[in-house]
C-alpha cells in the first residue's frame, strides 16, 4: 500500500497498489519459449523484425538472423517459416516449410533475386511420387484424416503454384485420384 494525500477530499489515504498488473511477471530462464518466424531463405533476417520478438527474451537479433539464414540454405530465396525455441536464453532454429514452398523447391528452379525477378509463373513439372512425400512430411499439419486426403490437399497447392504433375495438369491427378484410377499408399 502506498500513502499519499488526496487533493480532493483534503486528507491523507492509503492506497493499495495492484503489482502484477504494475509490472510485467519474470521471466524464467529454464521455460522453453516459442517464437515462429517467417523469412526468406538464405537471406539474413532484418534485426528490425526480429528484435521485437527476441528482444525481450534477452537475445540478440542478429545472432537470432545469422542462425535463421545458415538453418534456411536449402531453401535460399524461398520463404520459409521458422520456428525459435529459446532455452536458457539460447535458441535452436528448426525449419516448418508450407507445402507450397516444398513444391516450389521440388520443382529445381534456379534461385532467383526477389528484388529483381517479382511475380514469377512456376511453370515446371513434379512427379507424383514427389508430391507423395511432401504429403507424407505435411500429414502433422494437415486436417486430412487419411494420407488420399493429405495428397488431395498438396495437389491443390501445386494448382495455386502453377506446375504440372506428371505431364498433366494438377486438376486431372486430382479427378483420377477421386474417381480411385489413381491409388495413393496410405
Amino acid at each position: 500500500s502506498v500513502l499519499y494525500w488526496d487533493f480532493f477530499q483534503n486528507k491523507k489515504t492509503t492506497k493499495t497498489t495492484n503489482t502484477s498488473r504494475d509490472m510485467p511477471p519474470k521471466f524464467d530462464p529454464n521455460q522453453e519459449i516459442i517464437v515462429i518466424v517467417r523469412s526468406v531463405g538464405g537471406e539474413m533476417a532484418s534485426a528490425a523484425t526480429l528484435a521485437p520478438k527476441v528482444g525481450p527474451l534477452g537475445l540478440n537479433a542478429k545472432k537470432i538472423g545469422d542462425d535463421i539464414m545458415k538453418a534456411t540454405k536449402e531453401y535460399k530465396g524461398l520463404k520459409v517459416t521458422c520456428k525459435l525455441v529459446v532455452k536458457n536464453r539460447v535458441a535452436s532454429v528448426s525449419l516448418m516449410p508450407s507445402v507450397a514452398t516444398r513444391v516450389i523447391k521440388a520443382l529445381k528452379e534456379p534461385p532467383r533475386d526477389r528484388k529483381k525477378v517479382k511475380n514469377i509463373k512456376h511453370s515446371g513439372n513434379v512427379t507424383l511420387q514427389e508430391i507423395i512425400k511432401i504429403a507424407k512430411d505435411a500429414k502433422p499439419k494437415s486436417m486430412a484424416n487419411s494420407m488420399k486426403g493429405c495428397v488431395l490437399e498438396c495437389l491443390g497447392t501445386a494448382v495455386s503454384v502453377g506446375c504440372t504433375v506428371d505431364g498433366q495438369p494438377a486438376k486431372a491427378v486430382q479427378a483420377s485420384i477421386k474417381a480411385g484410377k489413381t491409388k495413393i499408399p496410405e
